[in-house]
């Protein structure tokens, strides 16, 4: 089957190990199920990978991916209503709580131990495919596994916002900064955000914040909750940003994981530093209902054929993006 694969791993040169090619399919394996992947989205650990961070050299050949919508090849005869030929969603989180795999197994994304999802097929345990919001493009869809459940999970469950206050969202324009921004705006919060781009502030605000400002300017007033995904960059304005007992939630560092802590501003004020790695399943399954109540839409930023997967990893390379970078996978003659 045609994949998208990491050949290898390249710190300085991550771009130079990917590849566009046929690979095995995955093989059968009780209590999981295969997807017949339509599109699958991409991340910064997608790039992060071929660079060798969480994947090493010996495990490539490895099929990329961490998120992905399609059809489901085979019923899932204990989930109700989950039929072959199903539009899908998976959570690809394996590990967490036994489902699938023996137990005590690490916790893993796809990608790193199992195969990924940019290929004609992939596979996940049973108990993680949901069947696709009903107000959703296929294309949309695929954004959610990554980029929006640590949004969901930043904001409901590390930072634990309340309808009514204000959260600030560092780095208009990637995917977990636009979906925060969606979410928190449908949740009822009062939405700050930054961004060094006047167009990227101003695209936040078509999309639901209440205010943009200039990375580092100084707030009208200070924030409840501040979600943090950009790293060294915006750290010391994250930490000068929050109110006294309020949380930084934080679940990246783009910029560089070696901030200045400010430990004496964060004991004397009270501040929680909370890290989140993408979500629980649970976390998955009600934020695929909120998005099917509001009518929320992942903003897409740009499509690429699936043979095109070299641009597609160039934007996110580049970092000149809003939204989420979408592959269409499509089958083989």
């Amino acid at each position: 089957m045609k994949a998208v694969y990491a050949a290898g791993v390249n710190h300085d040169d991550p771009l130079g190990v990917l590849e566009v090619g046929d690979m095995p399919e995955p093989e059968t394996k009780p209590f999981w199920s295969t997807i017949r992947v339509k599109a699958a989205s991409v991340n910064h650990h997608d790039v992060w990978s071929l660079q060798g961070v969480g994947l090493a050299a010996e495990q490539t050949p490895m099929i990329l991916g961490t998120d992905a919508a399609g059809i489901l090849e085979e019923d899932i005869p204990v989930r109700k209503g989950l039929k072959a030929g199903t539009e899908v969603v998976p959570y690809t989180f394996v590990g967490t709580d036994g489902a699938g795999v023996m137990p005590g197994e690490r916790r893993t994304i796809l990608s790193e131990k199992y195969a990924g999802t940019m290929a004609e097929r992939t596979q996940v345990p049973s108990a993680n495919v949901f069947a696709k919001p009903a107000n959703l493009t296929i294309d949309e869809a695929a954004a959610l596994g990554t980029s929006w459940l640590t949004a969901y999970s930043l904001l409901f469950t590390s930072a634990n916002v309340k309808p009514g206050d204000t959260v600030l969202i560092q780095g208009a324009g990637g995917g977990v900064s636009t979906a925060a921004i969606q979410l928190a705006h449908a949740a009822g919060l009062e939405v700050f955000v930054t961004s060094r781009s006047e167009d990227r502030r101003r695209r936040a605000m078509e999309i639901g914040a209440d205010a943009a400002f200039e990375t580092g300017s100084r707030l009208p007033r200070k924030v409840d909750a501040v979600i943090e995904s950009v790293g060294a960059a915006t750290w010391s304005h994250s930490v000068k940003s929050v109110r006294p007992g309020g949380t930084i939630a934080i679940c990246g560092a783009t910029t560089g994981d070696q901030p200045g802590a400010e430990l004496t501003r964060i004991f004397f004020q009270d501040i929680r530093v909370q890290g989140n790695t993408m979500g629980s399943r649970e976390d998955f399954a009600r934020l695929l209902r909120f998005v099917e109540h509001a009518d929320l839409h992942p903003v897409i930023d740009s499509v690429y054929a699936l043979a095109d997967a070299r641009a597609a990893f160039g934007r996110i390379v580049d970092g000149d993006v809003f939204g989420k970078v979408v592959l269409h996978i499509e089958p083989s003659a």
